[in-house]
């Protein structure tokens, strides 16, 4: 398969890459910053298109001839960042993916944001009460993202996890959804990405927001 990838770059996108290529696929990976960009992947035949957020003709060039579009797009931490770029980033994305036909999407969030079938447990309540206290800026960008996601018409996956970690794969990786799987906090990132990978050609989870810990 043809799998686009947003924030291929970053720490969780890089590994998702390489997961992705293990398996098989083709990559397209968009970036934001050249210098960022793995001199392996020109050995790995990765093709890179560079661009913003809000570059919807560089979004498009890197959505067209995909087979499936994966986002390891996440809020910035830093206090200081204003706006929230990624919404309209994420609005730009779908919208080519609608254009082109391209239906599967993956993508990733928190349990701040809930399953349409999760009723809140104190897990989900802490998580959202703490990103609205002293998050608030990517609270709001990400509720912003996957209400598009989820309101897009196309077959999602929303991948949500709490506390990633630099670990290597674990030898066990729990997913389900709060209040009737037994879940924890830390996930390492290895197995974010191997879980977002596998969800390319896995079906299971269409239009659910599933969540991962070790």
């Amino acid at each position: 398969m043809n799998v686009t990838v947003f924030g291929a770059t970053g720490a969780i996108g890089q590994l998702t890459v390489a997961e992705l290529l293990n398996r098989g696929h083709r990559v397209t990976a968009y970036a934001r910053n050249p210098q960022k960009v793995p001199e392996s992947w020109a050995d790995d035949n990765v093709r890179v298109v560079i661009g913003e957020m809000s570059d919807a003709e560089a979004i498009d060039s890197a959505v067209v001839g995909a087979d499936a579009v994966v986002s390891t797009l996440g809020p910035s931490m830093d206090r200081k960042v204003v706006g929230t770029p990624l919404v309209p980033g994420i609005g730009n994305i779908l919208a080519s993916m609608k254009d082109h036909g391209v239906r599967r999407f993956v993508g990733h969030a928190t349990p701040s944001i809930l399953d349409a079938q999760e009723s809140p447990t104190a897990v989900t309540r802490l998580t959202s009460f703490l990103a609205r206290t002293f998050l608030p800026r990517a609270y709001e960008e990400m509720t912003g993202m996957s209400g598009q996601i989820k309101a897009s018409g196309l077959d999602w996956t929303i991948i949500r996890f709490i506390r990633p970690t630099d670990k290597p794969k674990q030898p066990r990786v729990r997913i389900g959804f709060f209040g009737t799987d037994r879940l924890g906090f830390p996930v390492s990132r290895a197995d974010i990405a191997a879980v977002t990978a596998a969800q390319v050609e896995d079906d299971r989870y269409v239009g659910r927001a599933p969540a991962i810990s070790n």
